[in-house]
């Protein structure tokens, strides 16, 4: 081993990287913003994790139609943000669709990532003609509009869970590859890379554990925004009819269900809607604040 690679090894190892992102994390109490977000995001996932056990109400169950907020249930329970023109309690559903936000969101966002990033560190490093076909193929998916994109492979595949995330990935990769691929284009040049490649490293763990980690900052602050993204989009997909198939909770679903009655009832509207934009505003002020972050970093 030379001295150079002796010299540049721990500057580009991800284990530097990984205390540093550590370091970040650690910082966000600092930003008044991100502590915001990461409040609104803990409500959601506690909300979640305890709906079993602190819902109300069976979420599918006809009690009492048209029940306004507040209104005592008969035979026992209290309907707080009243009942559906079905007669199921609003809150028992908002808490049980969480749990479906929370589980595909996460889990679409991870499977675009998974792909875009590869994508991305091959265009990059290697260039040429990987890139050239990398990139075009990117193109030509971001240059059809995303929700036409969207409703095109539900439609074509069917509504399920499953294809929620086929949808989302396909859709979201490419624009995560482009992000890569300006990333590594940077760092591929760093002395840190050179150095693994003069000890003889290969080509995908120089990518992942050399290039990848030092990229972590704007890629974190963009997974952030884009999980309020899919959320935007599960819910305009169960608003439109292509979301999960009942009778499960679905924020976008309750939405679209009771919109006929939204000026008689607004309130079947209104709840759904409160909490998709709280989800989504946790997200967007999380990512604000590990942006302030990262500029410290």
């Amino acid at each position: 081993m030379t001295d150079l690679a002796k010299t540049m090894r721990p500057a580009g190892t991800a284990g530097v990287a990984f205390m540093r992102g550590l370091r970040s994390f650690a910082l966000l109490r600092e930003s008044g913003a991100g502590m915001v977000g990461v409040g609104l995001i803990s409500f959601w996932v506690i909300i979640a994790i305890l709906t079993p056990l602190i819902a109300p109400f069976d979420p599918n169950a006809t009690l009492q139609p048209f029940a306004k907020p507040g209104t005592a249930y008969a035979q026992g329970g209290t309907f707080w943000l009243g009942t559906d023109q079905l007669g199921r309690d609003i809150l028992s559903r908002i808490m049980w669709g969480s749990r479906t936000v929370l589980f595909y969101a996460p889990v679409a966002t991870a499977s675009a990532y998974l792909v875009g990033i590869l994508m991305g560190l091959a265009a990059g490093y290697y260039r040429g003609r990987a890139d050239t076909v990398l990139s075009f193929v990117a193109n030509v998916i971001l240059s059809f509009p995303v929700l036409v994109l969207y409703i095109l492979v539900i439609t074509t595949i069917g509504a399920s869970g499953i294809n929620i995330i086929i949808a989302i990935t396909f859709a979201s990769a490419p624009g995560i590859m482009r992000i890569v691929r300006g990333l590594v284009l940077d760092l591929r040049n760093r002395d840190y890379v050179a150095a693994a490649q003069t000890r003889g490293e290969s080509s995908w763990y120089i990518m992942l554990v050399e290039i990848l980690p030092n990229a972590r900052g704007p890629l974190i602050v963009d997974a952030c925004l884009r999980l309020g993204y899919v959320i935007i989009t599960i819910g305009v997909l169960g608003f439109l009819g292509l979301g999960l198939p009942p009778p499960d909770p679905d924020w976008g679903g309750m939405i679209n269900e009771a919109r006929p009655l939204a000026l008689a009832f607004p309130y079947m509207t209104v709840f759904p809607c409160i909490a998709i934009s709280s989800l989504i505003l946790g997200f967007n002020m999380l990512a604000d604040g590990l942006r302030e972050i990262s500029l410290r970093d």
